[in-house]
């Protein structure tokens, strides 16, 4: 594992186009901290006027987008290495300057609401620039319900630093102090297990390897299993906490209407899902034909299903296979995308400490960034994609938005990322040398089915389940959450999948299960995103163009009226419905293909 300092400058990503230098952020840090206590000024008089509230909501826009840069800046620089105690301390202090920001504007929800109906109406019919925030007012008078008094708002306010201790132990726990053994690779030598490498493993060809690899990582999970329950457990409470503080009927519930998504959408992924099972558990059977393996075990999920091809790409090779993948997109998208290759945007290969995973990030004003830890394989061919996607989303998003509506709701945030992969596996697939390589193909796009639309929307269970028992009061054990979990994967899998005794501890390694009711985002984004690709590779009249609008739209509007620009209505069960038909072509092609080489 190379140190940071031993990662060419080339590959790593360039957080001075954000803000040229640590000093300049703690000078910026200074001058924000202490320009926020000029929200005192409006406190008390909002219902003067119409300029006066004008005034107080952009100073709060102007103070928002100063704190937002100094926290991602400093969140980016601590994930870059995360034991450098120095981006440890600046994000802290970023962090609860946040804290503090939101503490002292917590006054300007309540204070708005408690004027007159027709007052506040007047007001935002002005004349004064005010129309500039209507869908803000309009989202204020929406939450009118849940919205508390001005001192208990307030109160609310001071509290979120305080509780946001799970979150933080996790992260240091999951990206900082767990270590993993070394095992065998199958090559001759010894590796140390990661969060970057841990999936290479399990899809080597070496059964032993995939093995050692699963126990290895999850006995190590296994011995904490107490600390992060009771860490989540922690983080659970919090999230039910706030909701009934806010009168929201659960968690869900206040952390969907948060991002205006009906719970209908939640409800519809889980059953369109549940009751298509008896699909993922015919891909269950023909993978464990195809191995010829006489049990299916869980280390067995990644293994590629067909032999005598092992595809790996360099990050140049990857780039210029990504640019010919999203060639359908246009040529305005492949120039920008053009320019992050060019211009480090991109922070490409895993170091000693570095966050796990991937994400795309940035502050408005700014270009986007990309954090990866690329190590050569297709799936993260397909991550560099996927993580572009959402690069460019805030790309289009920031330029052709203000400040106010540029940053685009999670629900909406997965389509573009997930719409790159569903073209690029289609390219691939049409690029195909031979049968045999085709075949790969659509076990790669089988497995993007499997992992992103069946095993989020089983994150999502388990995630209504777990809350929901703290909503009653049941305590969250260790016993207990493996209980779920395992239960579960004996439901998503099927009678013909032997689940191993490692996977009840796989929800502990979970990062989004910090953010309560995120995961099945990536359900419901990845249906959306097959639907948009499908309609853009048949050249729809108007689809390239209702999915460039899409993509420009930021939170102008509702995610669900989004969606609508792009063609599709995620209030239907429809766009999942219509995802399952696409999964269940691709097992009849790999069949067909199986089928053929037998003959």
């Amino acid at each position: 594992m190379k140190k940071r300092s031993e990662i060419p400058q080339e590959a790593t990503w360039k957080l001075e186009d954000m803000i040229e230098s640590d000093e300049a952020w703690e000078s910026l840090y200074a001058k924000t901290k202490e320009a926020l206590e000029g929200y005192q000024a409006f406190k008390g008089h909002l219902g003067e006027s119409a300029d006066a509230v004008y005034q107080c909501l952009k100073f709060d826009e102007e103070s928002t987008r100063k704190t937002e840069l100094l926290y991602v800046y400093a969140r980016m620089r601590s994930d870059q290495d995360t034991a450098y105690q120095k981006y440890q301390d600046m994000f802290g202090r970023a962090q609860s300057l946040s804290y503090h920001a939101s503490e002292l504007s917590s006054y300007i929800i309540p204070e708005l609401l408690e004027l007159p109906q027709d007052k506040l109406l007047m007001f935002m019919n002005s004349d004064n620039g005010i129309a500039h925030f209507k869908r803000v007012m309009e989202q204020i008078i929406e939450k009118k319900p849940h919205t508390l008094s001005g001192p208990l708002e307030e109160l609310l306010a001071q509290s979120y630093e305080a509780t946001q201790g799970a979150a933080q132990i996790f992260n240091m726990f999951n990206n900082a102090d767990v270590k993993f053994p070394a095992i065998w690779n199958g090559k001759g030598d010894t590796v140390t297990i990661t969060h970057g490498n841990f999936i290479a493993l399990m899809e080597s060809r070496d059964r032993k390897v995939r093995e050692d690899a699963f126990w290895g990582l999850y006995g190590v999970y296994k011995q904490f299993q107490n600390t992060i329950a009771a860490t989540y457990s922690a983080h659970v409470k919090q999230a039910v906490y706030y909701a009934k503080a806010k009168k929201y009927s659960s968690s869900r519930a206040h952390s969907l209407a948060e991002n205006e998504v009906p719970e209908l959408v939640y409800d519809n992924l889980l059953a369109v899902v549940r009751a298509h099972l008896p699909l993922l558990h015919r891909y269950v059977k023909i993978r464990k034909q195809a191995l010829k393996l006489p049990e299916l075990h869980m280390y067995d999920l990644y293994a590629p299903m067909v032999e005598g091809i092992d595809l790996t790409y360099s990050f140049e090779e990857a780039k210029e296979i990504v640019k010919k993948g999203l060639a359908p997109l246009g040529e305005e998208y492949l120039s920008i995308l053009q320019e992050g290759f060019d211009n480090r945007w991109i922070d490409v290969y895993e170091n000693e400490a570095k966050r796990s995973g991937a994400y795309s990030w940035g502050a408005y004003g700014t270009h986007p960034y990309v954090l990866l830890n690329f190590n050569s394989t297709l799936n993260h061919v397909f991550t560099l994609a996927h993580e572009m996607g959402h690069a460019i989303h805030s790309y289009y998003s920031d330029q052709n938005q203000p400040y106010t509506y540029a940053g685009y709701k999670i629900f909406v945030a997965e389509v573009a990322s997930t719409c790159n992969e569903a073209l690029l596996i289609r390219y691939l697939m049409d690029h195909a040398s031979d049968s045999r390589e085709k075949q790969y193909l659509i076990n790669h796009f089988l497995e993007s089915f499997r992992g992103t639309l069946f095993r989020q929307a089983m994150f999502a269970e388990f995630e209504a389940i777990v809350h929901k028992k703290a909503e009653s009061g049941e305590s969250l054990t260790a016993q207990e959450l493996c209980r779920v979990y395992r239960q579960l994967n004996i439901d998503y899998f099927g009678p013909e999948m032997t689940v191993d005794e490692g996977i009840d501890y796989e929800w502990e390694r979970i990062p989004h299960f910090y953010t309560p009711f995120y995961v099945y985002q990536y359900a419901t984004g990845f249906s959306a995103a097959i639907a948009i690709s499908k309609g853009i590779l048949k050249k729809e009249p108007g689809a390239l163009e209702g999915y460039r609008r899409f993509l420009s739209s930021g939170c102008s509007m509702p995610p669900i009226e989004l969606l609508k620009l792009a063609g599709v209505d995620m209030s239907t069960p429809k766009p999942i419905e219509d995802g399952m038909k696409v999964f269940s072509e691709l097992l009849d092609e790999f069949e067909a293909i199986e089928k053929n080489k037998n003959m």
